[in-house]
């Protein structure tokens, strides 16, 4: 099995339910993640000097090092945020068999397909 830093986690804020769809479907269609997980999240945070408050939802994309710049990319397309949250974090450790589904499901160069 390659190695599991190879696999990461994608974590990126959305303001409704129609975004984070738009991006679900893309990913998954472009098989550019293997699971998305959505939770409701309390965020604060300081925009143009003004601290804010906004109820989100958070979108956790499980998938390879690979597919990131295409995650990203999917991403910014979708979004409808001045500057989205967008940030990786690696999988240091993981379920052998967890992990190798992950690779399973995305595309080995993360490139996105034209159709």
């Amino acid at each position: 099995m390659p190695s599991q830093t190879q696999y990461c986690v994608v974590l990126t804020t959305v303001q409704d339910e129609r975004v984070a769809q738009a991006i679900i479907d893309a990913l998954l269609q472009k098989k550019l993640a293997a699971c998305v997980q959505v939770k409701t999240v309390d965020s604060h945070y300081v925009w143009q000097n003004e601290c804010c408050h906004d109820v989100e939802l958070q979108l956790m994309i499980k998938t390879t090092m690979a597919c990131y710049a295409a995650v990203e990319e999917v991403i910014r397309l979708c979004h409808d945020y001045a500057v989205p949250e967008i940030i990786a974090w690696p999988i240091t450790q993981g379920s052998a068999a967890y992990l190798a589904w992950i690779e399973e499901c995305c595309l080995s160069k993360g490139s996105i397909d034209p159709g």
